[in-house]
């Protein structure tokens, strides 16, 4: 069954794009929140509008082993945040852009691999850490016209996590202990440090 997302965020989004010549929604939550499923969704059901995930702008592997921050990809410190800021400094003047991609099979970005295109109303940045306080995440904040944050209880979160690594083929202590050792780790510090949104989208367990 296709995800229908609620309609009050799609009608704030669009009371917000009126009378602007290109907006940009922050869509943020911990991992496995389902937020690219949310703003796929969303930019389905408004003009003009198009999705740029966080994930471009992972540091590529051998960056991440030299600084032994492999085994924590995917944690704060492993994402090129000045690129991220140049990139959205880019987007908001308006105007075509390309933008990097992620391959989740080879595991790696892909430089251009995307592109936000001249006419494009309505940009729908996803990502863990969008609105966290913290250093080089925290400059990002001015950058937002709204901000939507997605809430799934713990829970539910490790179930999906799991399941998302044993997908991968891992074994079944494998995928919960990469779960609980760096992804949870994640999820809660998104949960404790980031800042209050303007909208919160809180899931049931059944909702994506």
């Amino acid at each position: 069954m296709q995800f229908e997302p609620p309609r009050d965020i799609v009608k704030k989004i669009e009371q917000v794009a009126q009378n602007r010549a290109r907006v940009l929604v922050a869509i943020a939550g911990p991992p496995g929140a389902g937020k690219s499923t949310i703003a796929d969704a969303l930019a389905a059901s408004l003009r003009d509008a198009a999705v740029l995930p966080m994930d471009g702008f992972h540091l590529d592997n051998d960056t991440l082993r030299e600084l032994g921050l492999l085994h924590r990809k995917g944690a704060p410190q492993t994402f090129d945040t000045a690129g991220l800021h140049a990139l959205l400094a880019k987007i908001q003047k308006g105007g075509a852009v390309s933008v990097p991609t992620f391959d989740r099979e080879a595991d790696c970005v892909i430089p251009d691999g995307g592109q936000i295109s001249a006419d494009t109303h309505i940009v729908l940045v996803e990502g863990n850490y969008l609105l966290l306080d913290a250093p080089g995440w925290a400059d990002l904040q001015g950058f937002w016209d709204l901000t939507v944050a997605i809430e799934v209880p713990l829970e539910e979160l490790e179930q999906r996590l799991v399941q998302r690594w044993l997908d991968h083929g891992l074994s079944k202590a494998d995928a919960i202990n990469r779960a609980h050792e760096n992804d949870l780790r994640n999820a809660r510090l998104v949960t404790d440090q980031s800042v209050m949104a303007d909208v919160t989208f809180r899931q049931k367990s059944d909702d994506i």
